[in-house]
Formats: structure tokens, C-alpha cells, sequence
């Protein structure tokens, strides 16, 4: 592995351009340029091991060192991962800003593909968990995309070569994650790197992480992007992917809004001496609780109405009940320890879901 600085952030944190491979094929690869959108970094690090290792898949590893020559960016947005946010210290979108390239961050990268001249890109992201793998419950466990180069769509050989790597990546996923492959489904942004990549003449693939139940930490998803990556390496090496109908593309699942964390069915309302049934949907998010390092959960209410078109990773029929709002707890307390002394648990199952505490300076900067 060949390191070496390739420049710095906004706020001067260090960004590393990782190399490869000797072959006549060049391959760039960039990772979190999203600050928050980290599995597919973790990935990375397993596909560095995985060519430092030595065992049966030398034969794999030998054919990608002398067919290829790989590039990674592993984090291209520090500051942003250091506060664990979207957005860089600018609060600009990186992956916006390849045309105007006002931050430090995207020149890097715009200055690296001229240098490089990749045949070859992959922009590697994470995707909310409320996606769908077509209309049905599957979760999109990863999803990937053929960013266009204009408004009219077309297709042209680079893109054409994306399209064909993309299908060679889902033939190799499908058996072990059926139903769970998506297609990322968006239109052309002038200003994305993915869609100017395939206008510059790198063929571009994009490929989002998003969720599998019970896996909070995104730990099987991480395998996938190590599965996903290494089959397009070696069809890439072996330029197998030439033999693929680009039609296989467009019969991958499209990404569908369609999912819930906890999906409540059949309950019902009384509203002016009427009754009504509701589904209730509601997503789970994390939140920082301000030193960008711990976070704590929150829920909250995303849909009501019919939802029988949607699903959940829980459902609950919940018919014969009742929709009622949560009450505040009468009692006024002192500070935040005599609140901690209460069973929330049986404060939740009596309908107290809020309680009042004394405006205290101290207290409200602990």
C-alpha cells in the first residue's frame, strides 16, 4: 500500500490518497464525503487487509495487482466525520460542489481524477433506512446507481461500462441478499461529482449502504460493500462486465419510500363523538446529545392515515385500540435525580409521557 497526503480540509485535518496495484486500469474510490456516512469507510479498511493478507486468494489478489492500479480516498470529509455530520465545516455538500469546487475538499478530489484519468469510480455512501428494494417490505440492504450526464438520460459508453459493473456487483449480492438489492433511482444534478465523473469520462458508480434489521451498527452491510467491491474489481481486471446486457440494469428493484420502524395498524381516534381508524408510523432517528460523540435515540410520528401500502421492520395490529395524547405528570419536581427515581416504564403504561421541573439556572446547564 502506497500512502501519501492529498491535502488538507477546511479546518487543516489531514485527507490520504491510498494506492495499489500496477495494472493499466485505474480505479478511484472515495469514501465519505458525507461526514455521517461511514460504512462503507470500515469496508475499505477490510479490502486494505484483505490485500495485505496472504492465503487462498492469492491468485485473486495477484490478477487485481497486475490488471489494475486502485485508488482510495477513505475519508474525503474529516471535519464533517469529526462532528459526525453530513456537510463539511462550511456546511457545504461536497457532493454538490463539483463544479463551483469552492471547498478545499472537493478540489482534492476534482484534482485527483484529472491526474489520474480513472477508467473507473465509485462514490460510496449511506442511505436512510426507510427505502424499500422495489414495493415490497425488503429493505434496501445497499443500493446502487448509473449517474446520468444530462438531463435527456442518455447513455453513452461510460456510463454504459457503469451500468454493466453495477449488474455484475447485484448478480454476485442477489444470492445472498434476495430481495434486499435496490436501485438507487435520482435525475441529473449538474452539480454532483457522480454525474460530471461520467461527463469527464469515469465511469461512476455509485453505491449506498442502507440498512439491515438488527443491524444498528451497519456491520453486515459492511460486509456487503466488501463483497460489492471486490467483484467489480475483478470484473474490471478480467472485463467480463463487456458481456452484460445494460437492460439487466434497469431490471433491478427502483428504491421505494415504503418503510417504517414501528408500524402501528388498526387503532383508532374519537374526535367529536365520531371514531376513526388510523395506521400510525413511526421512525426512529439518532441524535447527538452535543459533544458529537454520544447520541440518544428519538422517536417520532412520520405518517398517519392509511398506511396499508407501507411496511415496518415491527408491525403491531393494534385493533380495539385507542388513540389518546399522552398526559404531564402533576407533580412538580426539583431537580433532575428526583425525576431519575421514577419507573418511567410505569409512568409510560399509565399515559404520562411528560413531566415538569423547576426552571433552575444550575439544572439547565447540567
Amino acid at each position: 500500500l502506497q500512502i501519501k497526503k492529498a491535502g488538507v480540509s477546511v479546518e487543516k485535518r489531514e485527507i490520504y490518497l491510498i494506492s495499489i496495484g500496477t495494472g493499466k486500469t485505474k480505479i478511484l474510490i472515495w469514501s465519505q464525503m458525507h461526514g455521517d456516512e461511514s460504512t462503507a469507510t470500515m469496508a475499505l479498511f477490510d479490502i486494505f487487509n484483505f490485500f495485505l493478507a496472504d492465503d487462498n486468494f492469492n491468485q485473486l489478489r495477484e490478477k487485481l495487482l497486475n490488471e489494475t492500479s486502485i485508488f482510495f480516498i477513505p475519508m474525503l470529509n474529516p471535519d464533517g466525520a469529526e462532528k459526525f455530520q453530513r456537510r463539511n465545516a462550511l456546511h457545504i455538500d461536497l457532493n454538490r460542489d463539483a463544479i463551483r469546487l469552492e471547498s478545499p475538499e472537493a478540489k482534492i478530489l476534482k484534482s485527483i481524477r484529472d491526474n489520474l484519468n480513472p477508467q473507473f469510480g465509485f462514490n460510496l455512501h449511506d442511505q436512510s433506512k426507510i427505502y424499500t428494494a422495489g414495493k415490497t417490505f425488503g429493505s434496501a440492504a445497499i443500493s446502487f446507481f448509473a449517474p446520468p450526464y444530462n438531463y435527456a438520460d442518455d447513455i453513452n459508453d461510460v456510463r454504459k461500462n457503469t451500468m454493466e459493473v453495477i449488474v455484475k456487483i447485484h448478480n454476485a449480492l442477489s444470492p445472498l441478499i434476495s430481495g434486499h438489492v435496490g436501485r438507487f433511482d435520482a435525475g441529473f444534478e449538474p452539480e454532483a461529482f457522480g454525474d460530471n465523473f461520467i461527463k469527464w469520462g469515469t465511469s461512476s458508480i455509485l453505491i449506498e449502504s442502507g440498512n439491515w434489521n438488527n443491524d444498528s451498527e451497519k456491520q453486515f452491510i459492511r460486509k456487503l460493500n466488501f463483497i460489492a467491491l471486490l467483484t467489480a474489481f475483478d470484473s474490471i481486471a478480467d472485463k467480463n462486465y463487456e458481456n452484460i446486457d445494460i437492460k439487466d440494469y434497469y431490471q433491478i428493484p427502483k428504491n421505494e419510500k415504503l418503510l417504517f420502524d414501528k408500524l402501528f395498524r388498526n387503532l383508532f381516534v374519537e374526535y367529536m363523538n365520531e371514531k376513526y381508524v388510523i395506521d400510525i408510523g413511526v421512525n426512529i432517528e439518532e441524535d447527538k446529545t452535543g459533544n458529537d460523540i454520544t447520541y440518544y435515540y428519538k422517536s417520532s410520528i412520520d405518517d398517519i392515515g392509511d398506511l396499508s401500502g407501507y411496511f415496518g421492520y415491527d408491525e403491531f395490529d393494534c385493533s380495539g385500540m385507542k388513540v389518546e395524547p399522552g398526559k404531564v405528570y402533576p407533580e412538580i419536581f426539583n431537580s433532575l435525580e428526583d425525576i431519575k427515581k421514577f419507573d418511567f416504564k410505569n409512568l409510560y403504561e399509565e399515559g404520562y409521557l411528560f413531566v415538569k421541573m423547576i426552571d433552575n439556572s444550575d439544572i439547565l446547564e447540567f
